[in-house]
C-alpha cells in the first residue's frame, strides 16, 4: 500500500477521543511508509488528519470540489490539492489515488464515500480493502445494521467481511495490507452468474 484514503468528518465531533484516534491513525500511516489521500479540507477531523500527517513528514493529497473550497476551507499546505467540479469526481479521484480506505467517525459524507468504495469492491470494480477505525463504540450501530442485512439476505457473508473493523490504527493498516477480495458474485439468489 502506497496511499491510504481516509474518510472522516469535517466537524470534530463531541468526544476528544475522535481527535486522539485521528492523530494516532496519521502516525500509523506515516510509520507504515504510506501517504494520505483525503477530502482536502482544513477543518474538523479532516484538517487534523492532514496536519498530523504533514507534521510527521508524510505526503498528503487532498481532493475537493470547487464549490466546497470556501465552505470546507480548503487546506493550503498540502503536498497536492486537486480541485474538481463535482462530488462524484472527488470520490472517483480519491479512490483512484488510493490503495486502501479507512473511515474515522463522520457523518453523511463519510458514510457516502465509504459505501461507494465498498459497493465498487462488491461489484468487482476494484479489489482495494476498506476498514473502520473504531473509536469507543462509534461504529457499533453501523456494523450491527450490516450484520442484520446479512441475516436478512441482502448482503452475502463473504461481502460483509470486506469491511474490516479495528480499534488499533497500526493493526488495522496491517490487516488492510493482508486483505484479499472475496471472489463471489453479488447476488444472493443467483449462484450461476
Amino acid at each position: 500500500m502506497r496511499r491510504i484514503c481516509v474518510y472522516c468528518g469535517s466537524n470534530p465531533g463531541n468526544d476528544e477521543r475522535y481527535a486522539e484516534a485521528t492523530v494516532a491513525l496519521a502516525g500509523a500511516i506515516v510509520a507504515a511508509g504510506c501517504g494520505l489521500v483525503y477530502g482536502g479540507a482544513a477543518v474538523g477531523l479532516m484538517g487534523l488528519v492532514a496536519d498530523s500527517v504533514l507534521a510527521a513528514g508524510g505526503e498528503v493529497i487532498g481532493v475537493i470540489p470547487r464549490h466546497l473550497v470556501a465552505a470546507e476551507i480548503a487546506h493550503g499546505g498540502l503536498t497536492e490539492l486537486h480541485e474538481v467540479d463535482t462530488m462524484t469526481e472527488r470520490k472517483t479521484l480519491m479512490a483512484d489515488l488510493s490503495d486502501a480506505f479507512v473511515a474515522l467517525p463522520g457523518g453523511y459524507g463519510t458514510l457516502d464515500e465509504l459505501f461507494e468504495v465498498l459497493t465498487w469492491s462488491q461489484l468487482g470494480i476494484h479489489a482495494k480493502p476498506a476498514g473502520l477505525l473504531e473509536v469507543g463504540s462509534f461504529w457499533n450501530g453501523l456494523t450491527g445494521f450490516l450484520d442484520h442485512a446479512v441475516a436478512e439476505g441482502f448482503i452475502r457473508p463473504a461481502h460483509r467481511t470486506m469491511l474490516l473493523v479495528d480499534d488499533d490504527p497500526a493493526r488495522l493498516l496491517t490487516r488492510l495490507a493482508a486483505w484479499h477480495a472475496p471472489v463471489v458474485n453479488k447476488w444472493v439468489d443467483r449462484e450461476d452468474r
